[in-house]
């Protein structure tokens, strides 16, 4: 079987090496780019994120990421969001007072968790749904997360023949979304790239996907 290819998008932002390293690991041909032909065109396309909800909206609307990721959807075509790469997939992020609009392919609203610790830095189990594909083996693994802000609701109402999402929750403070499989749109709240073994299996579900 041929190496599936992944596009990591190169915006500017990100955890992008060991990212990078990460989906090499799993098994795939990996390509730090933002060429809107490979991003088109490759198998996967991984959208990475650190730091402010505003600044990485910033950052992709500079080029044109937006549509970039529309664009492989509508197509049916793979993408997965790490970090605030996921949050972005929301309407919009309040953080600092400040409130963002994001890419919009989820209803709902990015925040501040109401935790006494932040950020939440550090290992914690996931609740996946049993059918989870990308969770396939590795319900009772933990994983790594660094963040202050997450979606603490899922309200998309999605209606036969479509299949319903598959929503992983985590817990900190309050429960938060940790993971969505949503047809060709997937995201993490963790990072499978600092997550060790689990998180590479985790990175091997996703690309048996593509």
């Amino acid at each position: 079987m041929s190496r599936k290819t992944v596009v990591v998008f190169d915006y500017g932002t990100g955890n992008i090496h060991s990212a990078i390293k990460a989906v090499e690991l799993a098994g795939a041909t990996v390509e730090l780019t933002r060429d809107k032909q490979k991003c088109a065109q490759a198998d996967g396309l991984l959208v990475p994120g650190v730091g402010a909800f505003a600044a990485v909206m910033e950052a992709l609307n500079a080029v044109d990421g937006g549509e970039i990721i529309d664009r492989r959807l509508a197509g049916s075509r793979p993408v997965l969001g790490i970090c605030v790469g996921m949050q972005v997939m929301f309407e919009n992020g309040v953080e600092g007072g400040v409130d963002t609009q994001g890419l919009g392919e989820w209803p709902g609203t990015v925040r501040k968790l109401n935790a006494p610790i932040l950020p939440h830095m550090g290992w914690n189990n996931i609740d996946a749904p049993k059918d989870s594909v990308l969770f396939d083996g590795l319900h009772d693994e933990r994983f790594y997360f660094v963040h202050s802000f997450a979606a603490t609701d899922w309200t998309l109402d999605v209606m036969p023949p479509f299949p319903a999402p598959k929503v992983t929750w985590a817990e900190h403070g309050e429960r938060f979304v940790a993971a969505v499989e949503n047809g060709p749109l997937c995201a993490t709240q963790f990072h499978p790239e600092k997550s060790g073994e689990a998180g590479i299996r985790f990175l091997k579900n996703w690309l048996a996907t593509l």
